[in-house]
């Protein structure tokens, strides 16, 4: 009886990295992300354009314009580490002056039915990120110290 209680403790405690790790996924699983989106944000507008997964990875540039000028620029890329994904962002205001050093990294915590969500693995920055898509909408869910807003983008047909 010893040993099996010895054993089933020795299981879990060199399987409890398994558990912390994301939930399954693979970059092909957020095909439907690919696309141009656009919508107002603040007195501007936002866009996000996503290439199609490929090479393990998929990216979106993102840009941000208000007053008739660019005030941000994002780069974000999720890739597939282990059996789940990591999502990684960097942001520039004009001139790619960096907003921040290094890059924001985020793990998937929910992936579904055209709808995927993110958290931060570090202390500084979004705390989630996520979105989804129902028809048209693209919708970005953002997550801060200061609490959430969903940003409602619209898919473009060109460019």
């Amino acid at each position: 009886m010893w040993h099996l209680l010895t054993m089933s403790v020795l299981c879990i405690i060199f399987s409890a990295p398994i558990f912390a790790e994301g939930p399954s996924a693979k970059v092909s699983d957020l095909a439907w992300m690919t696309g141009h989106y656009k919508g107002s944000m603040g007195n501007g507008s936002l866009e996000e354009n996503w290439a199609r997964p490929d090479g393990s990875s998929i990216a979106a540039l993102v840009r941000s314009t208000a007053a008739g000028k660019t005030d941000m620029i994002e780069i974000i890329v999720i890739e597939e580490e282990g059996d789940s994904l990591t999502l990684r962002l960097k942001q520039w205001n004009p001139g790619m002056q960096e907003r921040d050093p290094g890059f924001q990294v985020m793990e998937l915590i929910e992936i579904g039915n055209e709808r995927v969500l993110f958290k931060n693995t570090g202390t500084v920055g979004l705390q989630q990120l996520g979105y989804s898509l129902d028809g048209d909408q693209f919708t970005i869910s953002v997550k801060t110290t200061q609490g959430g807003i969903d940003i409602p983008l619209t898919r473009q047909m060109t460019h």
